[in-house]
């Protein structure tokens, strides 16, 4: 591989990850906060999509990247604050199954609304080129555009996290709830801020990459369970661990497409050698194997480190 197209595939691996990081930041914000494992984010994630498509279609590209995530924060607000309050204290399951239930509904409405065929959710003319030329190699004004939006999402972030009263209440209200409520802070009303933040941050990263990639009713069921390795692999409930494994991840699948050398190509070059390298297995590339790449991470990362990459001992 030559350098200028090793270096193109890091900067889309990189906009890839980062558009991962993007989804599966409101996932580990839910989840360190609630305790809940929120099993519909992948589907405010697509109705991120859908929602931005409308929008773009009413009001413009610029302003739908501003509405989607609102709206979609705003059921968010109010599935928190009408189901998921009720189970707070029944444990954490009925909460999963709440949220497994609301990813069916939210799906087959929106097939039932938009129907089962992709959208033209397309980009607007000045992000459809090439924002500029690396070693003669072009890289799209779309992936700048993924790569602006996530960063500007974890500059935010970590601003109202780290450095703000806000981030300071949410801390207090995961750490020690009751005093926080003692003092007079509504303890419920940051729960349901925080679940809304995160679909929003969903929607957002739907909105983004429903007009970069493809916006059709099984992008929440390709992305929902990469999102759930991501979370995984960087540790549960640890922000930092999910910005890791994001960009972990969208480099190797990158640079697996972009070698496609065979299994047994790279076991050779180890200097291994079994019979089976002589059949079918031995001849797959790795082009094939890298939707494959990420679970096997995770199988390692559970093996060698349980807690994740940057996740809790307890």
């Amino acid at each position: 591989m030559t350098f200028p197209l090793l270096f193109s595939t890091l900067l889309n691996g990189l906009a890839y990850g980062l558009l991962l990081f993007m989804l599966s930041a409101g996932l580990t914000l839910v989840f360190s906060l609630l305790g809940v494992l929120n099993f519909a984010h992948a589907s405010f994630y697509m109705l991120g999509a859908y929602l931005g498509y409308a929008f773009t279609g009413a009001i413009g590209f610029w302003p739908a990247l501003l509405a989607a995530p609102l709206a979609v924060g705003l059921l968010g607000a109010v599935f928190e604050r009408l189901c998921l309050r009720r189970l707070h204290a029944r444990g954490p399951v009925p909460g999963l199954l709440a949220t497994f239930g609301l990813s069916w509904l939210v799906v087959e409405g929106t097939q039932l609304f938009w129907g089962r065929s992709s959208l033209p959710y397309a980009l607007p003319e000045m992000l459809r080129g090439a924002a500029f030329t690396v070693y003669g190699v072009p890289f799209a004004a779309s992936r700048v555009l993924v790569m602006a939006v996530a960063l500007g999402m974890l500059v935010l972030a970590w601003m109202l996290l780290a450095r703000s009263q806000v981030g300071l209440l949410v801390r207090a209200a995961l750490v020690h709830p009751q005093m926080a409520q003692a003092l007079g802070h509504n303890v419920p009303l940051v729960f349901t801020a925080v679940f809304a933040a995160g679909a929003a941050l969903a929607g957002l990263a739907g909105a983004v990459g429903g007009a970069v990639y493809v916006t059709e009713p099984g992008m929440a069921a390709a992305v929902g369970s990469i999102v759930f390795v991501v979370v995984v692999v960087g540790g549960m409930g640890s922000l930092a661990g999910a910005f890791a494994a994001s960009l972990l991840i969208g480099m190797l699948q990158n640079l697996a497409v972009a070698f496609d050398v065979s299994v047994q190509g790279v076991l050779q070059a180890a200097g291994l050698s079994a019979d089976w390298l002589d059949g079918p297995l031995g001849r797959i590339g790795l082009a094939q194997a890298a939707p494959l790449l990420p679970y096997l991470l995770m199988v390692a990362v559970l093996v060698l480190r349980p807690r994740g990459l940057m996740g809790n001992r307890n």
